[in-house]
């Protein structure tokens, strides 16, 4: 329903943060269950690529601040989602467009999020909210059209993501065949996004094997790489899941490549552990170093645990972060695998760490003999 000068009539709704901060506001997308919605609250600084954000599945278990103040200003589209739906429990924004203007816009911001079914809350003094996280660190939240006190005890009850796997709400129950390049790469669904699958697409036919998925069957494979993908939740919940890449490491004539998650699961694999961040790495404009070259490369990130430096004895640092010095790129002294921390597929941008997918095809190439040569045996 419009009101004065074509803006929307919304229902007051409150964002109620687990340590009692509160922030009015409107409600806005789909109406969650009982009127309330739970989950971690953390902020992205994008300024745009607002949808490939909502529909990144690292964003499970979690609801979503927007720093930039205005959201939803040029619509969405089916060419961007980053999934088959969102896996984001929430979004958070200052302002929320209601006529989108871009001619590759099939609907607003809103209409996308009621469709599909995820609750939002707008008129949010999103800077307010950016630096109490900043200097609190991420918690769980609540937010939704209730009181506020039902709203504190539901954030109060909502879990955060630590010690959760999430992975396995995320992944793929069935193999899938993507992409059409020359070499045969098996990627692990940790929550993969399509951008890597279109990235991995121009390289390889891309096999994409459920998060589950043992080392002998990967390996039963034949490929040329193994590609393990960004996700959601904690790396050190999954034991199963770093006990079969260590199979792989340990094999060592398959090069692996990891990123984000899988960067900390192919860490862990390797002896390291990993510790979370006070508010984690979101946004699309961390700058990070490669240290061979000194190159200092503008990153999509988007993660709330790391690698813990002092844990790493069977790797090198091959990036780092130059805002908190967190690592943000490993290499294994021993074997040819290799992650980095942030996304290099990034889509909308920044690109400048694509290089990282030739260094993957390099690997692959280095170690092509050993392949063709398990397969002739075979």
């Amino acid at each position: 329903m419009s009101g004065r000068n074509g803006h929307l009539h919304r229902d007051e709704s409150w964002l109620v943060l687990a340590d009692g901060a509160r922030f009015e506001g409107e409600a806005i997308g789909a109406v969650p269950e009982a009127g309330v919605t739970t989950g971690e609250a953390v902020f992205n600084t994008v300024l745009s690529g607002y949808q490939e954000v909502i529909t990144d599945p690292s964003y499970a278990g979690q609801v979503i601040a927007f720093t930039y103040p205005h959201i939803g200003n040029y619509g969405v589209n089916p060419v961007d989602d980053e999934a088959p739906r969102p896996h984001c429990q929430g979004v958070i924004v200052r302002h929320l467009t209601d006529r989108p203007s871009s001619w590759r816009s099939t609907e607003s911001l809103d209409s996308y999020l009621t469709r599909r079914g995820v609750p939002g809350i707008s008129g949010i003094d999103t800077r307010r909210l950016t630096r109490h996280l900043r200097d609190r660190g991420s918690m769980p939240c609540a937010f939704g059209t209730v009181s506020v006190p039902e709203l504190l005890a539901a954030a109060e009850a909502a879990p955060s993501t630590e010690g959760r796997d999430l992975v396995t709400t995320v992944t793929t129950a069935t193999i899938q065949t993507r992409g059409s390049g020359p070499y045969r790469v098996v990627a692990y669904d940790f929550g993969i996004k399509e951008a890597m699958l279109r990235q991995l697409g121009d390289l390889a036919t891309v096999i994409v094997v459920p998060a589950s998925t043992p080392a002998d069957q990967v390996l039963a494979l034949e490929p040329d790489g193994i590609f393990l993908s960004n996700g959601p939740g904690d790396p050190a919940a999954l034991p199963a899941v770093v006990a079969e890449i260590r199979t792989l490491v340990e094999d060592g004539s398959v090069p692996v490549f990891g990123i984000c998650l899988g960067h900390q699961l192919l860490a862990t694999a390797l002896g390291a552990t990993t510790f979370k961040l006070p508010f984690g790495h979101h946004g699309g404009n961390h700058p990070v170093r490669r240290i061979s070259t000194g190159r200092v490369e503008i990153t999509s990130q988007n993660h709330n645990y790391a690698v813990a430096e002092d844990s790493l004895t069977t790797a090198e640092i091959t990036h780092v972060n130059l805002n908190d010095g967190v690592i943000e790129g490993i290499r294994s002294v021993d074997a040819p695998v290799f992650g980095v921390q942030y996304h290099p597929e990034a889509g909308p941008g920044p690109h400048d760490a694509r290089y990282l997918f030739e260094e993957f095809r390099s690997l692959m190439d280095a170690t092509g003999a050993r392949v063709s040569q398990r397969r002739s045996v075979g």
